[in-house]
């Protein structure tokens, strides 16, 4: 069941389309004829349980458009699959891009779906003869095949993550290069960067993704804005989020409004700096 058709407690996302995209967005929709500032990002950009995401809160403050092109468990791959969608960054006053993981992208050794990044469509023939003892037709969806695979062959694991790592850092300078202009770099987590590989298992979201790739995408933006949730925030767990009792389990997972306070409040900050 997509994320847009379950139910949300009394909280309407109002899910819109821009241009030929076939994605479903959170409205309502803006219009783009005057300056404007562009959000890419996955669930947290998106806003999932937070009656108000951090992208509103800075149309709010600032008196500026902001158009949230943030969607569900985005990879990078679905944002550079759309036309419509990168046209719309490339006339952005200032692009915020949020860092998404790189689980969610067809490589080497296993594909996705182009919308739905999340979900594993099969593993490559690769794949397969590096791990003979997983049956891959069993997974539905990239975290849970990861997760298995981390745990029967930890051995060989390794080269998936780092295949993942790769791919990441070359399809993300793609994007930011073909986006252009003015780009801010958002990590958003309850982690610093440094922190994001662990010692075991998958490892925290955005997965794989540590200081030294962020860093290496210096250069393509303006600036990085760097929002480790506080303890407080941590501390709120789902007071302020709006999910029905099915959706529980996947909104304690989720950063809540405290935490988009903050990086409203950071991403605020970085805009005042940049001759707009």
């Amino acid at each position: 069941m997509s994320y847009e058709k379950m139910g949300g407690g009394d909280l309407s996302y109002e899910p819109c389309q821009y241009g030929t995209s076939r994605l479903l967005f959170r409205g309502p929709a803006k219009e783009l004829d005057d300056d404007f500032i562009a959000f890419l990002g996955g669930t947290e950009t998106y806003g999932k349980f937070i009656p108000q995401p951090f992208a509103q809160m800075v149309e709010d403050e600032t008196e500026t458009t902001c158009v949230n092109l943030g969607f569900v468990n985005a990879g990078v791959d679905v944002f550079l699959a759309e036309p419509a969608v990168l046209e719309i960054a490339q006339r952005a006053r200032v692009t915020v891009v949020q860092v998404m993981g790189a689980q969610n992208m067809s490589n080497r050794f296993y594909k996705v779906h182009p919308r739905r990044n999340d979900r594993f469509i099969g593993a490559s023939n690769m794949m397969r003869m590096v791990f003979r003892e997983v049956d891959f037709s069993e997974f539905h969806f990239t975290r849970h095949m990861l997760g298995t695979v981390c745990a029967r062959a930890p051995d060989r694991y390794g080269m998936v993550r780092d295949e993942l790592r790769m791919a990441w850092a070359a399809r993300m300078k793609l994007l930011l290069n073909t986006i252009g202009g003015k780009i801010l770099l958002l990590w958003f987590a309850d982690h610093a960067p440094d922190m994001s590989l662990g010692k075991s298992g998958l490892g925290p979201d955005p997965l794989f993704v540590d200081r030294h790739m962020i860093e290496e995408l210096r250069p393509l933006v303006e600036d990085i804005v760097e929002v480790v949730a506080s303890k407080a925030a941590l501390s709120q767990g789902m007071q302020g989020m709006s999910c029905s009792p099915m959706e529980q389990v996947a909104a304690q997972r989720m950063l809540g409004p405290v935490a988009h306070k903050e990086a409203f409040a950071a991403i605020t900050k970085a805009l005042g700096k940049l001759r707009m």
